[in-house]
């Protein structure tokens, strides 16, 4: 499939996009958003993908926000439809992706870019990362899940403080309020991130998927966590993986794990 805004390059079961539009500084318009749509949606069906990274192009930025010239004149109908698509084709779908995605921030991650990149499991970020929330700046609030998934990681206060001053952090702070999981030099990002992507793929990745759905729904309205873990704790007894995983770790060799 040919994509006008991303790259995509796959190597030992790990996917690698790549938001390609750096004299935009890999800002988020709807051809992007379509196009990583379609990318996830193409990687998470194939069993051979294991992990997904993604990333920005240039050494600037991971996506520096939306493409304001595209809504700039929108109504209030047309701006509600905006977040409501953008959130169900990309952010919430990268979210529940039974595909671990591990976003890769190399430089600035405003706006809709940070709400991207906390729509992933878990994120990296490059020594010269900064993030932020900028929109109240704008007139607007965040409008990807950012007034959600934020709370969520930093906790309320720390959100509220980020969103309502429409200030940037830098990777350090990011990584001690929780926003991002490590921070390394930029050059060492993308090994880095696949070192983690080699680790994950040691173990089960029906497991894997099913841990992901129980995390998340802890965070959904009206769901019971403690149930869907429950759910998907049992569903992994009727698995190839688990009588791989039970097996070699009772023979003392290394597990072989199919995802079924």
């Amino acid at each position: 499939m040919n994509y006008e805004n991303i790259l995509i390059a796959t190597e030992n079961n790990i996917a690698t996009v790549t938001i390609n539009r750096p004299s935009k500084l890999n800002a988020l318009n709807a051809s992007t958003i379509s196009d990583l749509h379609k990318a996830f949606k193409t990687l998470g069906k194939n069993n051979e993908i294991r992990v997904i990274i993604l990333t920005g192009s240039g050494e600037k930025a991971f996506v520096a926000g939306a493409d304001i010239s595209e809504f700039a004149n929108y109504s209030i109908e047309e701006g509600m439809q905006l977040a409501a698509e953008g959130q169900e084709k990309l952010f919430d779908y990268i979210e529940n992706l039974k595909t671990p995605v591990i976003a890769a921030i190399n430089g600035f991650a405003l706006g809709g870019g940070l709400e991207l990149a906390m729509s992933c499991h878990f994120r990296v970020a490059s020594d010269n990362a900064k993030m932020g929330l900028p929109e109240v700046s704008l007139g607007l609030i965040p409008g990807y899940g950012g007034t959600q998934r934020l709370p969520q990681l930093i906790g309320k206060g720390r959100a509220m403080e980020m969103i309502m001053t429409a200030g940037m952090i830098s990777a350090e702070d990011g990584y001690r309020t929780g926003l991002v999981n490590q921070v390394v030099p930029q050059v060492e990002l993308l090994e880095f991130c696949i070192g983690i992507a080699q680790k994950i793929m040691k173990n089960s990745p029906y497991a894997i998927g099913k841990a992901i759905k129980a995390v998340n729904a802890n965070f959904k309205e009206g769901k019971n966590g403690f149930e869907t873990e429950i759910k998907a704790f049992g569903k992994c007894f009727g698995t190839e993986d688990f009588k791989e995983g039970t097996t070699a770790f009772l023979e003392k060799r290394k597990a072989v794990f199919t995802g079924k």
